[in-house]
């Protein structure tokens, strides 16, 4: 699938076929499309959890308030933050750089994270809302439906998955083949009320 058709035909799809499976192939092209994704200074802050056991499905489920694609879809990828990704290991991040580069980078790196906790989780939540984007346009190049969902209760979700300290969760991603198609675009506005050239 072209990458426009992908885009235009994702939608936030929320009733899949349950006996529907996805090949390991097919996941294994997502997620390795997915850690392509851009991040500020490649610090790549997204962590990823796979629910793969029905029952902790279920458990996800109830967490969802009853969602049905949270235990229906094919699969299931809860997406977190290593908020503090910036100031581990940093060297990781620069390491085919070089060496003037990774000069230049570990010590700016450093003055623009240290000590400023919003920026930390902004640029963490960034990088999580772009490797999503990028989860579901492949999802949808390879024919399979997706939902974006963050109606769920945080804490009992961080309490199944086992949340480190110091790690936000962004999101849950299901992935599988529709049962029914999304409903027709909600109210899509048009580009010249959110485009503005130079200033507001």
């Amino acid at each position: 699938m072209k990458v426009f058709q992908a885009i235009e035909q994702r939608r936030a799809v929320k009733h899949y076929q349950k006996e529907s499976k996805m090949p390991a192939e097919d996941y294994d092209k997502i997620m390795s499309a997915a850690i392509l994704s851009p991040t500020s200074y490649n610090i790549q802050h997204w962590r990823f959890i796979r629910v793969t056991d029905q029952l902790h499905r279920h458990k996800m489920k109830d967490a969802a308030w009853g969602q049905a694609q949270v235990a229906d879809a094919a699969e299931l990828i809860i997406l977190c933050a290593d908020v503090n990704a910036w100031s581990d290991r940093p060297e990781r991040y620069v390491a085919n750089s070089p060496q003037e580069s990774q000069d230049i980078l570990l010590p700016m790196m450093h003055a623009f994270y240290a000590g400023k906790e919003q920026i930390q989780r902004d640029e963490a939540m960034r990088s999580c809302g772009i490797v999503a984007q990028t989860i579901m346009l492949a999802a949808k190049g390879l024919d399979y439906d997706s939902c974006p969902m963050v109606g769920f209760d945080r804490e009992e979700v961080a309490r199944l998955i086992r949340l480190p300290k110091g790690y936000v969760i962004a999101m849950m991603i299901a992935i599988g083949k529709a049962e029914k198609a999304a409903y027709p675009r909600g109210g899509q506005l048009l580009l010249e009320e959110v485009l503005s050239e130079n200033h507001f």
